[in-house]
């Protein structure tokens, strides 16, 4: 047994196995593709669940892979244990129908004590308690001691959730020795001490389960293993937990060196340590694979562990946003394994220090927040409503809220605090119910046996065809006639199916007996092409030749915005920096819709040189040239990847001379003159750090231009102008006009408010040495009472005037507080809250002068009546 880097052991895991006849799958991206059960990826086994179920053929009946792992339930623990982390790799290998046990079992001792060297005599085994054959193949094939294997019962040795393929399991553990041990005489593998680790699970999927208790055999059983790299390392490095790993160090020690901190001298410094080393390592790759920072779903899971992590940052003393320099040692540690981080890195690093740089602006504002909880609390005890706000919108964890409370001898209300924490836990377990346990579901495959879609339109617009299968109402059936929504598979087609943003055709399928109208074409994970229509006129049957046609002029217009887009995505690039990545698309004829990385806003001047290389490019008319190759050498010319997409081993590249070169299955023109003229309609912003940009190209940019120069001439008739130059300078003269005449209008206003002042005053009561007037006005706005409210306070200090008006369904409240009742402790923010809830509303402002809006104006003659014993409980 030899010290083994955690990259030289997933390299001798996949190679191994690939000498046993596997094939090496890349790991799947952490985001689930065509499986919305899953919020993360969160084992090895959860990518190929399709495989398993039968729902598609796996490209091999013998695979391995090493899969990127996210499990978020106790994000909390992380770091206050050196046990818990966020991400993690799988190792895994897979047998679909093929191997079985006595290979399962015999592969994984030799890897254990041939490749790795584990000492046999440190090695444990636990099979499912009634696994006899399980125990025989460990005993008489294996050799391994019969006092070595431990049973044990269905919760821990039989693999299980819900319905779907199940069976037993056998683990294989490593004994850490007596020192890590509980000492209890019963100590051994499956114990809760720390002596025996578990680091390989073998499950054999050998029953079908209908989740009602019943385990029918399956034909074909299958093979699911999963080994934790990170566990593994552990062992091999001789190192008590993941964060002493080589890999981890090595971002832990970039952290210190930031920090100025050493590693196990302060164990709050540690705990710090622990927790950005492991969200960063998380979020880093999380964004490589397309994950956004947003408020809910994976972009919130996300968020939350980068403003962890940079909370620790400063609880370590960092005062400046550092998380991106961090990210390039995560890079830099897995970019051999996971080529697609270098090739994102300028994303990634962007991204993680925009969202740094906000969360910094947005915890100065939480430390706002709470204090100005704390200067207004007058219970000494700050709510678990409040607490609670400042963790889940903040990133203000609990003790913090109680240190600073403390400071002021105040206590927080944790009981409250853990109930509003536990809710949003249960809200969050029942929205991903289905997630995790339930990862085996699926659907009966109505297409079974239905081999994939030849697609022939990349060079063609009609095509013949062989009728293979007709679906009606979801379900299979062998004819459909006139006036029959239907779904018909092909074994050819000229109609592309809608993927990678860009729309399904729309056209014909037909022969001399009958007619389909094809609204647009789906493609199933199996690459079935499902054309949806309706039957216009006669009958189809399976197995008739019929005649495919693409409805060429939209099809013509797709394929011109889509060669937009990459001329598009280029130009970002050029212009804005090398971070640009798509992250989403549209593509229709109409226009095509391009969602990208950066974080501001375009200029006008940005946007104009964008638009000026693309069409550059397109008067240029250079040549688009589209071609298969192996991934490598799509790599090696620079060809642009989808953002979060993976990809097989070859690919399509479309190119456009040196300008742009993107792995794409769309279609596109042959020149870029065909494109016409390019034309932005619109930047706009759609999620943190990501941008949109609408646009156009061919005959939708004519009608484009036509509109805008209609709209021109409706103007210019509107304004009385003669033509379209003269234009701004008449906008202008009616804009000063208007503008003259609203002061004029709110000059008057102010004059009639101020003659109506004197009536007004003498209806104020007396309260003390106060007087309090309250009065709603027929006829005014809230710019009037907010004049009315200034002449008060100028004439009497002693007044406190609630004045109030109607406009439509809303009533608007102003509360305006002299000099003198300002001194007697008055505050017209309070008041205005406490007048304007009483209506349905709500407000606030300066001591002096607040304001409120209420809805429910039926009541604001009740809320007015109120508002004397509202000042009188505050001044006694």
């Amino acid at each position: 047994m030899q010290w083994t880097g955690l990259n030289e052991l997933r390299e001798k895991f996949l190679s191994f196995f690939e000498s046993k006849g596997h094939l090496r799958m890349p790991s799947a991206s952490l985001i689930p593709k065509d499986d919305n059960s899953l919020l993360l990826i969160n084992s090895g086994m959860a990518p190929l669940k399709k495989y398993f179920t039968g729902e598609v053929t796996p490209p091999s009946r013998r695979v391995t892979t090493c899969q990127k792992c996210i499990r978020t339930p106790d994000i909390e623990r992380v770091g206050i244990t050196a046990r818990h982390g966020t991400f993690f790799e799988m190792l895994g290998n897979f047998s679909f129908g093929d191997y079985f046990k006595h290979e399962a079992i015999a592969w994984a001792w030799e890897f254990c004590t041939k490749v790795l060297e584990l000492p046999e005599e440190k090695l444990w085994v636990t099979i499912y308690l009634d696994d006899d054959e399980a125990f025989d193949i460990w005993t008489k094939e294996i050799g391994v001691s019969p006092e070595r294997i431990v049973r044990l019962g269905k919760e821990d040795n039989f693999w299980e959730h819900g319905s779907g393929p199940c069976g037993p399991c056998s683990e294989i553990h490593f004994d850490r020795g007596e020192k890590y041990g509980c000492g209890k005489p019963s100590c051994g593998p499956g114990c809760d001490c720390d002596r025996y680790t578990e680091f390989w699970n073998v499950v054999f999927s050998q029953f079908d389960s209908d989740g009602k208790g019943n385990y029918p055999p399956m034909e074909h059983p299958n093979i699911d293993t999963g080994m934790g790299l990170e566990r593994l390392a552990c062992i091999m490095q001789g190192v008590d937990n993941l964060f002493l790993v080589d890999t981890m160090q090595s971002i832990m020690k970039h952290i210190c060196r930031i920090a100025g901190v050493q590693y196990g001298e302060d164990e709050k410094k540690d705990i710090s340590l622990r927790v950005i080393t492991d969200h960063v390592r998380s979020t880093t790759f999380m964004i490589g694979d397309g994950v956004m920072p947003s408020n809910e779903g994976r972009g919130y899971v996300l968020r939350r562990l980068l403003r962890r992590a940079a909370r620790h940052g400063r609880l370590l003393g960092i005062g400046r946003p550092f998380l991106s320099e961090v990210a390039q040692t995560v890079i830099q540690e897995n970019k051999d394994a996971y080529p697609e981080l270098e090739e994102k890195k300028a994303m990634i690093t962007r991204l993680i220090s925009v969202e740094e740089e906000s969360f910094a602006r947005t915890i100065d504002q939480g430390m706002q927040l709470l204090a100005g909880v704390l200067d207004k609390n007058e219970s000494r005890v700050v709510s678990g409503q409040d607490a609670f706000l400042l963790n889940d919108t903040y990133g203000f964890p609990l003790d913090l809220t109680k240190e600073i409370a403390a400071e002021r001898g105040m206590t927080v209300d944790e009981e409250e605090f853990h109930r509003l924490m536990q809710a949003q836990k249960d809200r969050a377990r029942a929205a991903r119910k289905n997630a995790g346990a339930d990862a085996w579901a699926g659907e009966a495959d109505a297409l079974d046996g239905l081999p994939e879609t030849d697609f022939v339109g990349y060079d063609r617009l009609e095509t013949p065809a062989a009728l293979l299968g007709i679906l009606k109402n979801g379900e299979r059936v062998s004819t459909a006639a006139a006036g029959d929504e239907i779904a018909l598979v092909l074994d050819h087609t000229a109609l592309y199916a809608e993927s990678g943003g860009q729309v399904g055709d729309m056209g014909l399928v037909f022969n001399d007996k009958a007619r389909a109208e094809i609204d647009t074409v789906q493609k199933t994970a199996s690459k079935v092409f499902l054309h949806h229509g309706r039957i216009t006129q006669g009958t189809l049957t399976v197995g008739d030749a019929v005649n495919v046609e693409n409805e060429s002029a939209r099809h013509l217009s797709i394929m011109r915005n889509h060669t937009g887009a990459h001329l598009l995505q280029a130009a970002l690039r050029e212009v804005l920096g090398a971070h640009v990545e798509q992250a989403g698309q549209l593509v229709d004829d109409a226009f095509v819709r391009f969602d990208f990385t950066h974080f501001s806003a375009l200029t006008a001047e940005e946007l104009q040189r964008v638009e000026a290389l693309v069409n550059n490019v397109i008067l240029e008319d250079i040549p688009v040239e589209c071609r298969e190759m192996p991934i490598d050498e799509a790599r090696k010319l620079g060809a642009m990847a989808l953002f979060g997409e993976k990809y097989g081993d070859i690919v399509r590249v479309v190119s456009v001379g040196d300008f742009s070169r993107e792995f794409c299955g769309g279609t596109h023109v042959d020149r870029t003159g065909k494109l016409g003229l390019f034309k932005i309609i619109s930047e706009s912003s759609v999620a943190a750090g990501v941008r949109r940009i609408s646009a156009v190209t061919g005959l939708n940019t004519l009608r484009l231009f036509n509109e805008t120069n209609a709209l021109l001439h409706n103007a210019c008739a509107v304004l009385k102008v003669n033509n379209i130059e003269e234009l701004p300078g008449r906008a202008e003269q009616v804009l000063a006009e208007s503008k003259e005449k609203d002061s004029a209008i709110q000059a008057l206003s102010d004059k009639m408010a101020v003659a109506r002042l004197g009536g007004l005053l003498e209806r104020a009561e007396t309260l003390g040495s106060l007087q309090v007037l309250a009065a709603q006005l027929p006829d005014a706005d809230p710019s009037t009472l907010r004049t009315m409210c200034d002449r008060i306070r100028e004439q009497s200090e002693s007044m406190v005037a609630i004045l109030a008006c109607v406009n439509g369904e809303k009533a608007n409240i102003a509360v305006c507080v002299g000099k003198q009742a300002l001194a007697a402790g008055l505050n017209a923010g309070k008041i205005v809250r406490e007048v304007a809830k009483l209506a349905g509303g709500s407000g606030g402002g300066r001591p002096e002068f607040a304001m409120a809006g209420a809805k429910d104006t039926a009541k604001l003659q009740e809320a007015l009546a109120a508002a004397k014993e509202i000042i009188a409980a505050i001044v006694k």
